[in-house]
C-alpha cells in the first residue's frame, strides 16, 4: 500500500470548506482557498482517492421520512469473540432502522442509533433486531430528545 503524503495547509482549507459547505462550487472553493479552479479540483479528487474526503451529504428532517423517534440502544453481547462480534455488526448493520453504529469499550460493547417511527415501531425493532439475537447479553434504549446533526471535525494535526 502506498503512503499517502501529508496534507498541507490548503488541503486542510479545502476539508474544512467542504464539510461547512459541501455544495460548494468548484470555483467559490478555490476563491476561498487561493487556488485556481483547475488547482482546486485537482486537490479535491486527490483527497477523494486517498480517501480522505469520503462522500458528501445532505441534512435531511427526519419528520419528514416518517421518522417520529431516535434513540441509542446500548448493547452488551454475550461473549468477547471476533466471531460473535463480526456476526452481531454484520445483522445490525442490514437493519433498515439503523442509522449509525458504534463498536465501543466500556459496560456496552455497541452503541446503534436506530430510528423509528413511533414507540410501538421502537418496542417491536427492539424485539426484532436485537433480543432475538443469540449475541445479546443485555440491552438498553434511550430515546434521543435532540439531534443537532454533525458539525465540522476540527484538524488535530495542527497544534494552536
Amino acid at each position: 500500500m502506498a503512503k499517502k503524503e501529508a496534507l498541507d495547509r490548503i488541503d486542510y482549507a479545502i476539508l474544512e470548506a467542504l464539510q461547512n459547505d459541501a455544495r460548494l462550487s468548484n470555483r467559490d472553493l478555490a476563491a476561498h482557498v487561493g487556488l485556481a479552479p483547475s488547482s482546486c479540483l485537482e486537490r479535491v479528487r486527490k483527497l477523494t482517492a486517498d480517501g480522505v474526503i469520503r462522500g458528501y451529504h445532505a441534512d435531511v428532517d427526519p419528520r419528514s421520512l416518517g421518522i417520529g423517534l431516535e434513540a441509542l440502544v446500548s448493547v452488551r453481547v454475550r461473549r468477547h469473540s471476533r466471531r460473535l462480534i463480526e456476526r452481531f455488526h454484520t445483522h445490525i448493520t442490514s437493519v433498515t432502522e439503523v442509522v449509525n453504529v458504534f463498536h465501543v469499550a466500556g459496560t456496552s460493547d455497541f452503541l446503534v442509533h436506530v430510528v423509528a417511527r413511533d414507540s410501538d415501531h421502537l418496542r417491536e425493532l427492539a424485539y426484532d433486531a436485537f433480543t432475538t439475537r443469540s449475541e445479546v447479553e443485555h440491552l438498553e434504549t434511550a430515546l434521543i430528545f435532540e439531534h443537532n446533526g454533525r458539525r465540522p471535525l476540527p484538524n488535530l494535526n495542527i497544534s494552536g
